[in-house]
C-alpha cells in the first residue's frame, strides 16, 4: 500500500479506517463513458461506454461507505450526443434516488468547451472539444436548452429522497459529537 510504503504505520492506518471523519462528507462521483475500459482478446482496450453505468459503480461505493451521493461530472466529447447523454446520466440519479440512495446534486461538466481535454493537456495543439453547455463563443450548445429543460422538469424534488436536507428552526445547532 503506497501510504504504508511511505511511512505510514499499521496503527495509523487502523486508526484513519475506524474512525468516522467530522461534519457531513458526500462522496462524489464522476462518470465519463470512457471511465469503462473492455481488455479485447488481443490485449488491446477499448471504451466500455456504460457496461456498469454511473448507477452501479456508484451503488457499489455507496454500500461500501454509505455516505450520499453526488454525480459532480459528466459529459462526452461530442456534442452530437451530449443531450442524449445528459438525459441517460440523469436517469441514473433519478434510478439511484428511488432506491432509496441520498443523492445530493449533479453537475455537468463543463460550463464551455475544452482546449486539449482529449489529451489532459499533456499536448498543446488547441484542439476545441465540444463538451461544453456553451461554445467557447458563449453560444448555447443544444445540451444547454435540455439541461435547462431537465431545470424545470425537476426543480421541485428534494435534495434527499425522503426528505428534506435543511430545515428552517429557530432550534440551536447541535454539536457534532451530540449528534
Amino acid at each position: 500500500m503506497f501510504a504504508q510504503d511511505n511511512g505510514l504505520t499499521r496503527d495509523e492506518f487502523m486508526w484513519f479506517m475506524s474512525s468516522a471523519p467530522a461534519g457531513f462528507q458526500v462522496m462524489g462521483n464522476d462518470y465519463y463513458g470512457h471511465n469503462e475500459k473492455l481488455l479485447l482478446p488481443d490485449g488491446s482496450t477499448t471504451y466500455g461506454e456504460d457496461v456498469l453505468g454511473w448507477y452501479q459503480i456508484t451503488l457499489r461505493y455507496y454500500r461500501r461507505y454509505y455516505k450520499p451521493v453526488m454525480h459532480t461530472e459528466t459529459s462526452t466529447p461530442f456534442a452530437e450526443i451530449n443531450a442524449r447523454w445528459l438525459w441517460k446520466q440523469w436517469t441514473n440519479v433519478l434510478r439511484m434516488r428511488r432506491d432509496g440512495i441520498p443523492v445530493l446534486g449533479f453537475t455537468w461538466y463543463s460550463l464551455t468547451d475544452q482546449v486539449d481535454w482529449d489529451t489532459q493537456l499533456a499536448e498543446k495543439h488547441g484542439g476545441v472539444n465540444a463538451c461544453g453547455l456553451y461554445d467557447l463563443d458563449r453560444h448555447p450548445r443544444p445540451v444547454a436548452s435540455e439541461y435547462k429543460n431537465l431545470i424545470r422538469e425537476f426543480a421541485g424534488i428534494t435534495a434527499l429522497a425522503h426528505g428534506e436536507l435543511f430545515e428552517v428552526t429557530t432550534r440551536a445547532a447541535d454539536a457534532v459529537s451530540d449528534v
